[in-house]
């Protein structure tokens, strides 16, 4: 009798509230924390001359953040319970907040890397902590709407990193673009404790317990994954003792995790895997947040590196998925309630690996639109896709099980994301040296393309050089030329295969149960 009472008070809770005002905390909280994922792309290069070093060795600046977070996200149901969610949420906004001012003060690699991994454990409390709030505090048949304006944040603030880390940057200096969450950090805590409230299945507890050991196997398990992705490339994968030593410890460390979650008073309850739609729209998130990240990471480089823009105008060129996802977060929010969200999904995904394959067929003689419409393509289909799946994968679960939920989900799709970036840099190197050893052959004298083009070039540089001199010039041009082509194969590549994955997930969808005709 008491447990089944103890569950009709959790179902029956309402906040104080009106919904929509305990959002604000919720949505700046998720902001900040989704919108430092990405403002930092632009200005890596940046960064990379500040600390002197190469980079793939700045890329750790991105994936430290997100491994921290992943990381911290696994004890946020603990942590509730030993202090109260709604404590826990406002520490994680004072560390995160204060993590940022010491990332902009920063002044070497290692110190921004500390800095970053301590702004990912401040973080990482924070999105799995508002997207449960968020779906607690609205009816079931209003999610939907509550979903579309969460999305709005999860979705464009991504996307407007970039243009705003690019703006800082090239106008002010890289440091800025931490320190602007000092003003969102501080606002956030007031109104944190103005609004928020613990239902009963979030409050203090007493004789908490942790999981030390299961904490432990998952912070080995995703660091000894991020060095291996971070720094495979550069050791040559599985040719380097020490990968194949670390590789075996990551195995070992993730397996025994799992294995030690299986037990009462685990870290995180994995028998909420046993729900169909949540097990699949997770998995179809997963792929979503790396292919975003992904994608995200590399644009700017592209445009940076190999078409010459600057960082602002790099990142002004991704706005378009901001208007893209803006566009679908109002259609979603009016069709929701009238089509199936499943449709809605499939739509959405579609429409990513439309952009995705139409990245992957670009040239060094394109125009900005040719970059905006597959921008603004991908973030239409950033909102079909991810708005409809979060509420589907939740759907069937009660709200004592929303904080777990959403902790395993904000966890396995920040692996996604870290495993996503980490891979499209080694996918990027190796398929610009695959494709520069097919076109090196080409470089000979047999080859009489070859030959009038460098005869032109030479003769064109004896006008202020001699022709030694020219000759060894002209060599080093259009040697220069087809690495710049190679490089652009491979960034081509990797966005095919983002846009292919984003397609081959869309059959998973039809696995999905729908609302229940009576939430709709």
């Amino acid at each position: 009798m008491t447990n089944s009472a103890e569950t009709s008070e959790q179902e029956v809770w309402q906040p104080k509230h009106n919904p929509w005002l305990i959002a604000l905390p919720t949505i700046f909280a998720a902001f900040m924390f989704v919108l430092d994922e990405t403002i930092a792309n632009v200005a890596l290069p940046h960064m990379a001359g500040t600390f002197s070093v190469s980079r793939e060795e700045s890329t750790w600046i991105l994936t430290s953040y997100l491994v921290a977070s992943g990381i911290a996200i696994t004890a946020v149901d603990w942590f509730s319970k030993l202090v109260g969610r709604k404590n826990f949420f406002i520490f994680s906004v004072i560390l995160f907040t204060v993590s940022s001012v010491l990332c902009g003060l920063s002044n070497s690699i290692e110190m921004i890397i500390l800095a970053r991994i301590l702004q990912g454990f401040g973080g990482g409390g924070l999105l799995p902590v508002s997207q449960a709030v968020l779906l607690e505090s609205f009816k079931p048949k209003e999610r939907g709407r509550a979903m579309a304006v969460f999305g709005l944040v999860v979705v464009v603030a991504p996307i407007i990193g970039p243009v705003l880390g690019g703006w800082i940057t090239d106008n002010y200096a890289w440091p800025w673009i931490f320190f602007i969450n000092l003003p969102f950090g501080i606002l956030t805590v007031m109104l944190a404790k103005m609004l928020l409230e613990d239902p009963p299945y979030a409050r203090k507890q007493d004789n908490v317990k942790m999981d030390f050991k299961g904490f432990f196997l998952l912070t080995i398990w995703l660091t000894t994954l991020q060095i291996i992705l971070d720094k495979g490339n550069n050791a040559d994968w599985f040719n380097a003792p020490w990968i194949c030593r670390l590789s075996i410890i990551c195995v070992l460390t993730g397996f025994l995790f799992f294995v030690s979650q299986r037990r009462k008073d685990s870290l995180v309850d994995l028998s909420i895997f046993k729900d169909v739609n949540f097990t699949v729209g997770t998995f179809i998130q997963v792929i979503i947040q790396a292919v975003l990240l992904a994608s995200v990471a590399i644009l700017p480089q592209f445009l940076q590196s190999v078409m010459g823009y600057t960082a602002f105008l790099s990142g002004l060129t991704i706005m378009p998925r901001g208007v893209g996802a803006l566009t679908s977060m109002v259609l979603f929010g009016v069709l929701s309630t009238k089509i199936d969200n499943r449709i809605l999904a499939v739509v959405g995904l579609a429409l990513i690996g439309t952009a995705g394959l139409e990245f992957g067929f670009l040239n060094l003689q394109i125009s900005s639109m040719n970059i905006v419409i597959p921008n603004f393509i991908f973030g239409l289909g950033m909102g079909f896709a991810m708005m409809p799946l979060v509420s589907l994968s939740v759907a069937t679960l009660s709200n004592a099980q929303m904080t777990n939920a959403s902790g395993l989900q904000s966890l396995l799709k920040n692996i996604g994301g870290a495993i996503g970036t980490s891979l499209v840099s080694t996918m990027i190197s190796r398929f610009s040296q695959m494709h520069q050893f097919m076109m090196v052959g080409n470089l000979s004298p047999l080859n009489p393309v070859f030959t009038a083009k460098f005869e032109a070039t030479k003769a064109a540089l004896c006008a202020y050089m001699h022709s030694s001199v020219a000759d060894y010039a002209a060599q080093y041009s259009l040697y220069g030329e087809l690495l710049k082509q190679s490089t652009l194969w491979g960034f081509m590549e990797s966005f095919r295969i983002c846009g292919i994955a984003s397609i081959i997930v869309i059959p998973l969808v039809l696995l999905i149960k729908n609302f229940p005709k009576e939430e709709n």
